[in-house]
């Protein structure tokens, strides 16, 4: 991963791939089991391919000795040779891009390298769920035919959708920003990408298996001697409900996910790996998982060893089979489970259930099903094509978002700005685009190759690093800028700052960087672009400030042709249509705020100021949905309800008096029809620029309460003079609900506002409808 590629070898690495492709022989993999060949398992009942699939499954459970099931209980699972099951990983990352995070996955040979997509911070900026399925589907393309050659396993742990509460989060790239809503959009579009299948149940195939993780309430790994393995998270049940399990309910309900990883913090005093609440009621009862539940790598240990939840380890493995895990990642449960069931504290029948949700998913792979299937034919000529390449350069684009443009700045002309000075920690930069949990990708193009392309580039880093420990490379960036028409300075941080196990503690730009901004602002005879690379917020007031800093593009971490797409939005080749999927806050805020509160809602009298636009109202450097485009758009809204009635019993209206907030009349969620409570807004777009450009509409609500939060978003491509109608659906107890402080969902009575963006308007007055009804 820590390799740079040039040009040259760019191609060589193509060349390579396609020459592997027609060498290839698409049989590389000999079948998981159920092997033709092997007489000894053609007649057994778990390799009918004609039975259903829960009969197949309890058949095959029912050959297990007891060692046998429990050494199935861990992610590198035995063989079982006498039943011809070979062992299996089930380890496999597929966070933006097919990953050798895990041991699942193995480059080389005939697959050197997969498509890396950008960081799914930079993809979520897109507000694009069409984009967010499409790149599902090439992944779960590259991770099938990587799996045929013996290259990758089919259960792959990606997406991260845990909510970017905290801008100090070292993994704040790797999730889809900060709105439940937004997160839970991306999670559904991405898992039904990666499935594909044919159906949500048990016997509904899968192309691949998703796994939405780290449940929940987990976005704390190393602050202020406060780490992942040891922090109990206190989280109420009102944001637990409207905030963290958001998206994970949505990737199970909507998304008919197949996973769902525990995380290694505690809830509330108890391991989310062993809270039968959290697992067992929520997951399994409340929203029907058809597919198992793993732990965080070596979380069950973790619970035993760190936290000492549990006196002996048997007692750890069976609390957390009890609470409804069915996969160890690590080797806990093959270790201590046997002794557990010796001593009765779990039972073998336990186990079993275990089981039958790890083989179903496997089954519904097709991996009891021999050599064939409807994913075969896929082998290397089908990874890292030319059309996987040019969506990855597409999210790239798509993922940009202009936060500074003044004097129409950008985009840059090629005919004027014959020379650009390059500069920047970030200028050349490659594996420091693909963020973490990447792979080997296809190859890659720099900013600086990327701008070359357009203009002639006199390039200086400036400072090593983006540390920039120093300025004593600060003369020769000036000189560069001084001579050049433009100049681009690639800033911002990288995985050194900001990653796994990395918090940060300031938002500021590391040591000498905006010393290095301003000089060269200062020094540059044209306009000056500051490009930020990064995954979160980072506070750039001065830049934002200063009148010689021209324009701001957020790039985040923009994948393998980032540099391409970089240079694409500056050049006008590509229109910026991003917005930004967090709020960028001021320095000052991480001082009032500390890591360790839960907590979402302001608090003014402890001077708590809350998190995300949701809650937060002090002041930003850029506000959640900033971005700008080369063109300018109108909206109209064409239609929309102004009246909704809800239908609900007499005794289910509710005034709650024990709370000041809640003592409007509201309806429970659950003491309505909901599928009658749809609505529907029709809004015209219309390009009034004169260039073609993406729009994203975004929809807010203000209930009586007063919480705003998205509620609807779709994105628009109009050509420069056109008018496009956008239909947005919502649904009331799915999106103008909230959660009262006892989690409950309910909608209020009374004047909704809805905003679109901050052009448009407009009121929904909720009335209670006192019938019976049919819920």
């Amino acid at each position: 991963m820590s390799k740079k590629y040039s040009s040259s070898t760019y191609f060589i690495l193509i060349l390579v791939i396609v020459l592997h492709a027609f060498a290839y022989s698409g049989e590389s993999r000999r079948p998981f089991a159920c092997d033709p060949a092997n007489p000894g398992t053609r007649n057994l009942q778990f390799c009918k391919v004609s039975l259903p699939i829960h009969v197949r499954v309890q058949d095959l459970i029912g050959r297990l000795t007891l060692q046998e099931k429990i050494r199935l209980l861990v992610n590198n699972a035995a063989s079982v040779e006498r039943l011809g099951v070979n062992g299996y990983e089930w380890w496999s990352e597929a966070l933006h891009g097919i990953s050798n995070t895990g041991p699942g996955v193995k480059f080389g040979d005939a697959f050197p390298g997969a498509t890396s997509f950008p960081q799914v911070i930079t993809t979520a900026a897109s507000f694009n769920t069409s984009l967010w399925q499409e790149i599902g589907r090439v992944v779960s393309d590259e991770g099938r035919a990587m799996y045929n050659g013996g290259a990758a396993g089919l259960t792959f742990w990606s997406p991260n959708v845990n909510i970017l509460r905290d801008p100090r989060w070292g993994r704040c790239q790797e999730t889809p920003g900060e709105d439940p809503h937004l997160v839970a959009q991306y999670a559904v579009s991405y898992v039904k990408g990666l499935q594909g299948g044919s159906g949500s149940g048990n016997t509904g195939r899968l192309k691949v298996a998703a796994c939405c993780k780290h449940y929940t309430a987990y976005d704390l790994d190393d602050w202020n001697g406060f780490d992942r393995y040891h922090f109990n998270a206190r989280v109420s049940k009102q944001d637990l409900e409207d905030t963290y399990n958001v998206p994970f309910k949505a990737c199970v309900v909507e998304g008919n996910v197949a996973s769902v990883m525990c995380s290694y913090n505690q809830i509330n005093g108890k391991p989310s790996c062993a809270d039968p609440t959290l697992l067992r009621d929520t997951i399994r009862a409340q929203w029907h998982l058809n597919g198992y539940i793993v732990s965080d790598c070596d979380s069950v240990g973790v619970l035993f060893y760190q936290q000492h939840y549990t006196r002996f380890p048997e007692d750890a493995a069976a609390a957390t089979i009890k609470a409804g895990l069915d996969l160890d990642c690590g080797p806990f449960l093959a270790i201590h489970t046997e002794q557990a069931v010796r001593t009765g504290k779990v039972s073998e029948l336990e186990i079993k259930y275990a089981l039958a949700n790890t083989i179903t998913v496997q089954m519904r792979l097709g991996m009891f099903d021999g050599p064939s299937g409807p994913y075969a034919n896929l082998g290397p000529r089908d990874v890292c094509t030319p059309a996987h390449q040019q969506l990855a350069l597409q999210a790239a684009r798509e993922g940009m978002v202009l936060l500074k443009n003044i004097g129409r700045a950008l985009p840059l002309s090629p005919q004027r700005h014959r020379t650009v000075a390059v500069i920047g920690p970030n200028s050349d930069a490659t594996v420091a685009m693909i963020g973490n949990y990447a792979g080997v990708p296809c190859g890659y193009i720099s900013p600086l190759q990327g701008i070359a392309r357009y203009a002639r580039t006199v390039h200086q880093h400036g400072c090593m690093g983006v540390t920039c420990p120093g300025n004593q490379q600060f003369g020769l960036a000036e000189v560069a800028a001084r001579h050049a028409d433009a100049t681009v300075l690639v800033m911002g941080l990288d995985q050194s700052i900001e990653a796994e196990a990395r918090d940060r503690v300031s938002l500021l730009l590391p040591r000498y960087q905006q010393e290095l901004i301003s000089r060269v602002a200062m020094a540059s005879r044209g306009p000056v672009v500051l490009v930020l690379m990064s995954g979160g917020p980072i506070d750039v007031t001065f830049a934002k400030n200063d009148p010689r800093v021209s324009a701001i593009l957020w790039a985040g971490y923009p994948g393998q042709a980032g540099g391409a797409a970089i240079a694409d939005v500056l050049f006008g080749t590509a229109n910026p249509g991003g917005k930004l999927p967090m709020t960028w806050y001021p320095q000052d805020y991480v001082a009032k705020v500390s890591m360790t509160n839960m907590d979402m809602r302001a608090d003014p009298i402890k001077g708590y100021p809350g998190r995300t636009y949701r809650f937060y109202k002090g002041p930003t450097v850029f506000p959640f949905g900033a971005g700008f485009s080369y063109t300018r758009f109108s909206q109209r809204l064409v239609s929309a309800p102004t009246t909704i009635s809800v239908p609900t019993l007499h005794s289910d209206l509710e005034g709650n008096n024990t709370t000041t907030l809640m003592k409007q009349k509201t309806v429970r969620t659950i003491h309505t029809n909901c599928e009658s409570l749809d609505l529907n807004m029709h809004i015209d777009v219309k390009n009034i620029g004169d260039m073609d450009g993406t729009h994203t509409i975004l929809i807010f609500s203000t209930s009586p309460l007063g919480t705003k939060q998205l509620v609807a978003f779709d994105k628009v491509h109009v050509v420069a003079g056109a008018n496009q109608r956008v239909k947005i659906k919502m649904n009331a107890c799915k999106h103008l609900s909230v959660a009262d402080e006892y989690g409950i969902r309910r909608i209020f009575m009374g004047e909704h506002k809805i905003h679109v963006d901050d052009d448009l308007k407009h009121s929904i007055t909720f009335q209670a409808s006192l019938k019976e009804i049919q819920v």
